[in-house]
Parts: structure tokens; C-alpha cells; sequence
């Protein structure tokens, strides 16, 4: 990975970003993140060994970047089987193959631990880099702007690039990563979102408010993807459909993520203080390659979470959203007519408008990167509703299905072709010597919002205005005496004891990005000698 000065870029990076209409100074926005697992293939390696290979591909990170890293992750604080709804589940579900996986592993790693098998390390930027069961996951630092998002998200393509190569040559084999979500044989691993949204919003009156926009954004965030791997709606007639993961969702809400795959997960678990906030977690989402569909896609979530949290709510319900979310995505004559629970018939397009005039009318005004989204999501609809042709520059579907297009044509082949999905994955490739997206925006064809330079210092440089500033900054000067730590804590050894450090969510919100209050904290741990030092820095909390 090359090296950029990363203050002198800092200071030059507000021109770039204005002449995108994107924010570059920071604000009191919510928070938000993105963890994408990426689809991994070695090289003279079968499905059984890629819990062993993901793992090996994780622990390459520090000779990969020569960075520091802190480990492992506190799992303590987290309980995936706490609901929403006020209960929690006697189980998860787990997908078969998964459970097969895990309970089989090669001979190679049989002897590992759980913690040892995850690897979790927590990056100088703020981010997580683990294996989760087979493949390997990046979460972004929190970020409050869409400019910290795309820029962090492309950082973490970055680094699991490097980490490929490293592991390659130390395995002198050939190890390829795809920023996709399946594997062709019925197998979805996932790019999930996280929201910072209010606690006072009753659980129903965000379900109803959010679902039929989780629904219908594939039309505009959809990844694309070769042929259908289930039953439902246009099972038959589909041959590109818009969404890599609509065809694995069969329940409405739950808390699971692995198997019987919800449209809205339920899963209570607020990294930050439960009285006052709650993570709305989304895993209906696809990986995103182009950086305009991530920016739009998490922009216009956070306008439904305003809307709702301001008291809005929808005057329709889908009749069956599991069918629906199938519909939006295989539709073969792109009419998208969804059924609602009145019986009433509307287009997903139509739908999506109900949610942008909406916004438009009551969140206009409140701040660039909500202009930006309420402006490209209404130039998105009018495109799609005229030629999706118009929108091969930034959605990724549209983009996928014309390079498709044009390989057929010149080739003399039929969508059945096994070479359709090959080209399909290459499309999502990190290597840029193969990977078709990687081409496209390399050509200009493709929409690109961040700035090199600032990526690359977003791969060693947490954004500036949260408590990621924190977290990484602690980890850059103690990232060795680290005991465990979290998204909303840093357990940190003191002699004989492990003393907490609180991460409040809340952190950063206020103030601007070079202020004392802000920028000051981070650098001041920094320059700590001592864990003592950086103790009385940030009073910790009991643990």
C-alpha cells in the first residue's frame, strides 16, 4: 500500500469533494457504518477450507501494511439473540452448509479457539477486520458524512487487497477477493448497514415506515446478477435480475442474518446507549461497487430514518414484502408492479416518489448531503422511468447488464451460458489488472466520488468526527496493551488490571473537524507515553 501525506491531503480535500455536492466539513449527523464480507477463492482450495484461508488472509494484515492492529474483539457486550420486539430467541438460525463448515474444519486449524479462528483486529482507522465464517469482513469506522462512508469503504478494498496479495505470496498460490454477496451455488454472505436511529421510534411504526423502502431500493442499489438461485415471482423467466441478495430473503422480520433471512432484522443490539438510541441494522442491501450507489444507497436510508423519526409515516403497506423484494428484482420487463395490502396495484418507482416528495417537503434544507441525495435520488427515478440505459454510469445492475449486453452480442451467446457468471464475479473483482467495474470507472464510464489520496489515508486515518477517532487513535499508540475492545469501548492494560474506556456515540457530533474539542482528544492519546497518561486523558469507566 502507498504512502500519502495524509495532512497535507486533509487540507486539500474540501475542493474535491465540493465539486461532487457532497459535504466536507463535519456536523451532527447520525451515525452510520457499512461491514461487507467479501467472497474469497484460493487457488487449489475447496469450500472446507476457506474458514482456514480467511483467516490466514486476516492475520496477513500487518505484514500486508506494516500498520498496527489491536485484538481480539469483546463479545461480551454484544448478544445477537436480543429482539426488538422486547424478547430474546432461544436460537439462530444457521445456514446447513455454514453449520457443515464449522463443525468439519481442515486439519490445518482444528486446534484453533473460536477467537483464535475469527482473528478480529481492530485497525489505526477505526475499522474491523475479521473472518466470519469464511470469508473475510471489513466494517467501516463510523462515519457521519457520505463522503467519510464512500471514502472508508473504498479504504477497506484497499487493505483487503494488499491482504490478498500478502497472503498469495506466502501461500504461492493465486487468492482472489469479489466485493459481491454470492457464490452461485445458493450460498449469500453479506454487506450489512448500521444506523444510529432514536430509541422513542415504537418498533411497528418503524417497520411499516421503513419496509417498503427496504423493498423497492434495489431499483437504484442493486448490484445485479446473472440468472435466479431460488424459487418465487419470474423464477422462470428471469435471466439478470437486479439484486445479488433478494433471492435469498424469506421472512419479513427476525433477528437472524445467516439463514431464513429477514427484509428487516430485528436484532437489538445498540452499541451505544440502549436508553436513547438503537441500531437499525440492515442486511437487505447488496455490495456495492460503485461508490455514487453506496452514497445514494445509505443517503436515502438516512432521509427515511429522519422521516420517520419525525412522526412520518406511510398510508400503504405492501401485501406480501418477501414476494415483493423478488418482484422488484426479476421483473424481466422492468414494470416493478408491486401489490398493496388494500389490494391497490403501484410501480416500486411510484413508490419510491411517495418517499422522495416526502422528503423533499419536510428535509430539505438540512445540510449538503441531504441536498445531494434528495437531488440524484429524484434523478435516478426520472432515468429509470425513461431508459435504465441513462443510469449505466453510476447503478451498478444497469452498468453490469449492458457490459452483459455487449459481451452477448459480440460473442453469439444466450444468457444460459456458464461464461455470463464467470464475467458476472469478475465484475466485482478487487484485482484492477481483473476487475470489470474497476475498468469502467477506470475508463470514466463509471461515476467515482472519492479522492485516491484521501483514500489511501483512510486506510491508516479514522474520520474525524467520531468516536472512531478514538478508538483508532488508541490502537495506532496502545494498540499492544490493548486487552479487548469494541465499537463503544477500549479495555486497556493497567499493571494487573484491565481499565475501560468508554466510546460515546455522541462523541465528535459537535464540533468542527480541526477544533480542539475534536481533532485535539485523538491527537493528544496519540502522543500519550503512558497508559496512565491516556487514562487520565479519558477517565475510564468500569468494565
Amino acid at each position: 500500500m502507498g504512502r500519502t501525506n495524509c495532512e497535507s491531503v486533509k487540507r486539500g480535500q474540501g475542493s474535491f469533494m465540493a465539486a461532487q455536492g457532497m459535504r466536507s466539513a463535519g456536523g451532527a449527523g447520525r451515525l452510520f457504518g457499512i461491514e461487507t464480507e467479501y467472497g474469497i477463492l484460493v487457488e487449489g482450495r475447496g469450500a472446507g477450507d476457506l474458514m482456514e484461508e480467511s483467516r490466514l488472509l486476516v492475520r496477513a494484515y500487518a505484514e500486508a501494511t506494516g500498520r498496527p492492529s489491536a485484538g481480539p474483539w469483546d463479545y461480551r457486550v454484544e448478544d445477537p439473540r436480543r429482539d426488538m420486539r422486547g424478547f430474546q430467541v432461544d436460537r439462530l438460525s444457521y445456514d446447513t452448509r455454514d453449520a457443515e463448515f464449522d463443525r468439519a474444519p481442515s486439519a490445518r486449524h482444528r486446534h484453533l479457539s473460536a477467537e483464535e479462528e475469527r482473528a478480529d483486529r481492530v485497525l489505526a482507522n477505526g475499522a474491523r477486520l475479521y473472518n466470519d465464517h469464511g470469508h473475510p469482513e471489513y466494517s467501516t469506522p463510523e462515519c457521519r458524512t457520505l463522503r467519510d462512508l464512500v471514502t472508508h469503504d473504498r479504504a477497506g478494498m484497499e487493505i483487503l487487497l494488499a491482504c490478498a496479495r500478502r497472503r498469495a505470496a506466502e501461500a504461492e498460490r493465486e487468492v482472489s477477493l469479489f466485493k459481491n454477496n454470492t457464490d452461485f451455488h445458493q450460498a449469500s454472505y453479506g454487506t450489512h448497514e448500521g444506523y444510529l436511529a432514536a430509541r422513542s421510534v415504537p418498533f411497528e411504526t418503524l417497520l411499516f415506515g421503513m419496509l417498503p423502502f427496504l423493498v423497492t431500493r434495489p431499483l437504484f442499489a442493486g448490484a445485479g446478477k446473472v440468472g435466479v438461485e431460488t424459487d418465487g415471482p419470474f423464477a422462470k423467466e428471469c435471466q439478470f435480475q437486479l439484486s445479488q441478495r433478494a433471492d435469498f430473503f424469506t421472512e419479513v422480520a427476525s433477528v437472524d442474518t445467516l439463514a431464513r433471512r429477514p427484509i428487516f432484522n430485528t436484532r437489538d443490539e445498540a452499541h451505544a446507549d440502549p436508553r436513547a438510541h438503537r441500531r437499525l441494522h440492515v442486511i437487505c442491501g447488496d455490495a456495492n461497487m460503485s461508490e455514487w450507489a453506496t452514497s445514494l444507497k445509505v443517503g436515502t436510508t438516512c432521509a427515511v430514518l429522519e422521516l420517520i423519526e419525525s412522526g412520518w409515516e406511510p398510508l400503504f403497506r405492501l401485501r406480501d414484502p418477501v414476494r415483493a423484494i423478488k418482484q422488484v428484482s426479476r421483473d424481466p420487463a422492468l414494470r416493478w408492479i408491486l401489490e398493496l395490502e388494500d389490494g391497490r396495484t403501484m410501480r416500486a418507482t411510484d413508490l419510491q416518489r411517495i418517499y422522495l416528495q416526502d422528503a423533499k417537503r419536510l428535509l430539505d434544507g438540512s445540510g449538503a448531503d441531504m441536498a445531494w441525495t434528495l437531488r440524484e435520488w429524484e434523478r435516478v427515478l426520472n432515468d429509470l422511468e425513461t431508459d435504465w440505459r441513462a443510469t449505466t454510469d453510476r447503478v451498478d445492475w444497469a452498468a453490469k447488464r449492458a457490459l452483459l449486453e455487449s459481451f452477448i452480442e459480440a460473442e453469439g451467446l444466450w444468457w444460459e451460458d456458464p461464461t455470463l457468471r464467470s464475467l458476472d464475479l469478475e465484475y466485482h473483482h478487487l484485482d484492477p489488472e481483473r476487475g470489470l467495474f474497476l475498468a469502467l470507472e477506470e475508463s470514466g464510464e463509471m461515476i467515482r466520488l472519492s479522492d485516491p489520496d484521501v483514500v489511501t489515508c483512510a486506510t491508516v486515518r479514522p474520520p474525524a468526527d467520531t468516536r472512531a477517532a478514538l478508538r483508532g487513535a488508541l490502537v495506532e499508540r496502545f494498540g499492544s496493551e490493548i486487552e479487548r475492545l469494541s465499537w463503544g469501548r477500549v479495555g486497556l492494560r493497567a499493571g494487573s488490571e484491565t481499565r475501560w474506556i468508554s466510546l460515546p456515540a455522541e462523541w465528535g457530533a459537535d464540533a468542527g473537524r480541526d477544533t480542539e474539542a475534536n481533532g485535539g482528544l485523538p491527537n493528544r492519546l496519540r502522543a500519550a507515553k503512558t497508559v496512565e497518561e491516556a487514562l487520565v486523558l479519558m477517565p475510564p469507566n468500569g468494565g
